[in-house]
């Protein structure tokens, strides 16, 4: 007992954290959010999922960690910042936007490494502790355990905003059955204030009320996505969209990322919509294969550049 209790140590984590690579850590206890499964089941009515129909399954698991992971007692949340060039922003003539996030080494690899060091350095100290990692593909409500865990808050559009880092961040979640000694408070309250800047430039309203998106109009969705029903104006994006983010006061006072496993592989911001077009299979996979964009594949980014 005296051994966990030492392991546990939320100082022990968060060190091990930052030796990882992350930026922020965050230790919060698992429990049932309640109140956000009751707003996301009230969402999913409205059909504001459009083509996520992923969204509709494991809703009770989402909300709730100890049915994810069996005797989960713990959630240790963890950002790392990403921002980098592209996501200050495009010149306005621009019609190859590529989202800021998509410049590097998929993030899904590159966190879930960073965790599993992380749950490594605390198995050293404990080899009996059980635990599991998640990196954005399981049924988890990651931006709201991140609330819990006082890394900052949700912002008007519907992203988990840090005072430090604005939301230009990614988030891992490693679930330990065991208690820490001490957990942070949740953040409280919002610091948006009156601005409305993300709602306000969205090309195509997709934010239709203060946190709330409609999947159906969202430019990212229809980027990437399994394609929603109806059209909408990509707004010269060819893969995710960034405009909610890139006009937000605490982004563009954030800095530079400092992790170097999220440095830009290549600058979509020289690259024009005549170069994606004329890109062969060979030198997509040989220049973009470790990157997110593989998921929608050099077809689709093509069909997504607007004449």
């Amino acid at each position: 007992m005296v051994q966990n209790i030492i392991m546990l140590d939320s100082r022990i984590i968060k060190k091990l954290a930052a030796d990882a690579g992350f930026d922020l850590c965050g230790v919060t206890p698992c429990r049932h959010l309640a109140q956000n499964e009751e707003w996301f089941r009230s969402w999913l009515a409205q059909g504001r999922q459009a083509s996520l129909e992923y969204l509709e399954r494991n809703v009770s698991k989402r909300f709730d960690p100890g049915l994810l992971v069996e005797g989960a007692r713990t959630a240790v949340v963890c950002a790392v910042s990403y921002k980098n060039r592209a996501g200050e922003g495009y010149p306005d003539a621009h019609r190859a936007k590529v989202a800021s996030y998509a410049c590097t080494r998929d993030y899904h690899a590159t966190i879930r490494e960073m965790l599993g060091r992380l749950f490594d350095g605390l198995k050293a100290l404990d080899p009996g502790l059980e635990g599991r990692t998640f990196v954005d593909t399981a049924p988890l409500a990651e931006k709201q355990l991140a609330v819990e865990a006082g890394l900052g808050w949700i912002g008007r559009q519907s992203l988990l905003v840090t005072p430090q880092f604005g939301s230009y961040i990614l988030l891992g979640v490693l679930l330990l059955c065991d208690e820490t000694e001490h957990c942070d408070l949740p953040f409280e309250g919002s610091r948006c204030g009156r601005c409305r800047n993300c709602i306000d430039s969205c090309p195509t309203g997709a934010i239709v009320a203060p946190r709330v998106i409609d999947a159906g109009r969202c430019i990212s969705c229809h980027t990437i996505e399994r394609q929603p029903s109806g059209e909408v104006d990509l707004d010269g994006w060819i893969f995710g969209c960034d405009r909610c983010q890139s006009c937000c006061p605490y982004n563009q006072k954030a800095p530079a990322h400092a992790n170097p496993a999220f440095d830009p592989l290549f600058d979509p911001v020289a690259m024009t919509p005549e170069e994606w077009a004329a890109m062969s299979e060979e030198e997509f996979a040989a220049r973009f294969g470790t990157t997110p964009l593989t998921r929608s594949g050099l077809e689709r980014i093509k069909r997504n550049i607007e004449p």
